[in-house]
């Protein structure tokens, strides 16, 4: 075997390594010996090194003190701390100074070996073994798909092929991607026709069993959490997909047990004007145009289609005799995200905190509209990536920090996810037909019915018919609706942009998730 990775060893009893650095040297690794700290750091100035052995009790620099003086040097350089002590503080030391490894005297060769492998092949190796798993996995999952399921069976099927997605991510096969995204792409469009067959009967009530949607999701999971004796905080980011808070699920586990993964079906359309207004006012869109006329606008009116979400829970809450007091927050700014963290000692005894965060919904609008955006997150990985970055160094993060240390529930949901579109569909509307990519409503339509939901008669999936003869149609799976008149400027523009409102497993299985400090 070739290998061409440099290891530095620093140890004071080096001589007495001989044996394990031969063995090494044997399997193509180059080894730099070094008896002190000072020596490993003048040695790391005249070499290229890939990997340090760190000897943790050495005379002069102690080993914790030479790893600082390294970090600083190289802060991405892995090293294995070595040491002949158990004591758990200098475990803690280590660990908090960035150590890679960390192993135990006396050590065999192969325990340094598999150190190495893990240190400098664990992506080659995670890469092979993730392709490898997916492999197997992949006939099963087609298995699935060629069966009649049922809307539970197809949340566990998204939530498979999500962590699919999450394992592949780092894996640099390109025709295990090809294989998934194929797969993926699949089962869109068999969930697009599970939905067009089924969405009737679920919002009519003809359903033997219908799952939990915008209009029930609080009733049945947030209501019966509250009353005056305890705490609930409800935070919807807009536009989160059950991916994203894969990726900064980790991260808030520090802080909180995951009491519950729930995954819930948005309305259609899935986009906030319809999905958020349904979930906040316990009604579908039709039924809230005609019992609360004063917040609801159509497509074709003038003005924020979402500012009435605080009256239309306030409504909510009285009609299920939920007399208590609640607050509202809708964050569109960090100035104000800020003040509604300090805030918190203001609303830790009121039943019911309802906060909005509009980031994600605005980071897909972004990238759109704005290149660097696109560059930033151009495909799934670092779309969640972004939204990682972003909830990191968000004051929600810092609210939720404090209140882990408080004894109250958290929801977090959302209101719709999003989904990367490829192909266009031609569409001809009138000047009135709305502008969303992914669903149109209007009275003059002309398009190919193939790969889209239509909706002649908007009553009966409750949403507001504009006149007569106005109807709603629905994209599916990853397709995007696109006029006639300068086609291929359009298509060019909004291809691979992330876009909400029509019908796909990202868009419409969104997460609702239970939270309890630890």
């Amino acid at each position: 075997m070739t290998n061409k990775t440099t290891i530095l060893w620093a140890d004071d009893e080096i001589d007495l390594l001989k044996p394990h650095v031969l063995f090494l040297e044997q399997r193509g690794y180059q080894v730099i010996t070094a008896k002190s700290g000072n020596e490993a750091v003048e040695e790391l100035d005249k070499n290229i090194v890939d990997v340090v052995f760190l000897d943790e009790n050495m005379p002069g620099l102690s080993g914790l003190e030479t790893l600082s003086l390294i970090k600083a040097k190289q802060p991405s350089l892995p090293i294995a701390m070595i040491t002949k002590s158990e004591e758990e503080h200098i475990m803690d030391d280590a660990i908090g100074s960035n150590i890679n490894y960390y192993l135990i005297k006396p050590v065999n060769p192969h325990q340094i070996l598999h150190c190495l492998k893990s240190l400098t092949e664990n992506r080659r190796l995670t890469s092979a073994k993730s392709s490898s798993d997916y492999q197997q996995s992949f006939r099963g999952i087609s298995m699935k798909l060629m069966d009649k399921m049922d809307y539970t069976q197809w949340i566990d099927i998204y939530k498979e092929l999500t962590t699919w997605d999450l394992k592949l991510a780092e894996n640099d096969d390109p025709s295990i991607h090809e294989i998934f995204n194929s797969q993926k792409q699949e089962a869109n469009l068999l969930f697009s026709k599970f939905v067009t067959q089924n969405y009737v009967d679920w919002l009519g009530g003809k359903a033997e069993s219908k799952p939990l949607m915008s209009h029930t999701i609080l009733k049945e999971k947030v209501f019966k959490e509250i009353d005056d004796e305890r705490t609930v905080y409800l935070i919807l980011i807009d536009n989160l997909r059950y991916d994203q808070w894969r990726a900064i699920e980790p991260t808030i586990s520090e802080y909180f047990r995951v009491e519950k993964d729930d995954l819930y079906y948005s309305i259609l359309p899935t986009a906030t004007q319809y999905a958020r207004n349904a979930l906040f006012a316990g009604l579908l869109p039709s039924e809230i145009a005609k019992k609360y006329p004063q917040y609801w606008l159509d497509e074709h009116e003038e003005g924020n289609k979402n500012d009435y979400e605080h009256d239309l829970l306030d409504e909510y809450l009285k009609r299920y005799g939920k007399h208590i007091k609640h607050s509202y927050s809708k964050v569109l700014n960090m100035d104000f995200a800020k003040k509604v963290t300090d805030n918190h000692v203001n609303t830790i005894k009121t039943p019911l905190n309802v906060i909005i965060y509009n980031f994600v919904d605005m980071l897909s609008h972004a990238h759109t509209d704005v290149g660097i955006v696109r560059e930033l997150a151009d495909n799934e990985v670092s779309f969640r990536a972004v939204t990682l970055s972003w909830f990191l160094h968000s004051q929600l993060f810092e609210m939720l920090k404090i209140l882990s240390e408080k004894k109250v529930k958290i929801f977090i949901t959302t209101d719709h996810g999003s989904i990367r579109i490829e192909k266009p569909v031609k569409i001809v509307g009138d000047k009135e037909t709305n502008t969303n990519l992914r669903f149109k409503v209007g009275k003059n339509l002309s398009y190919s019915s193939k790969d889209v939901f239509t909706v002649n008669d908007p009553q009966e999936v409750y949403l507001p018919r504009l006149n007569v003869s106005s109807k709603y149609v629905f994209a599916c799976s990853d397709s995007f609706f696109a006029y006639p008149n300068n086609y291929n400027h359009y298509v060019n523009f909004y291809k691979d942009t992330f876009q909400h409102g029509g019908i796909s497993m990202e868009e419409v299985m969104i997460p609702f998730i239970t939270l309890v400090p630890k």
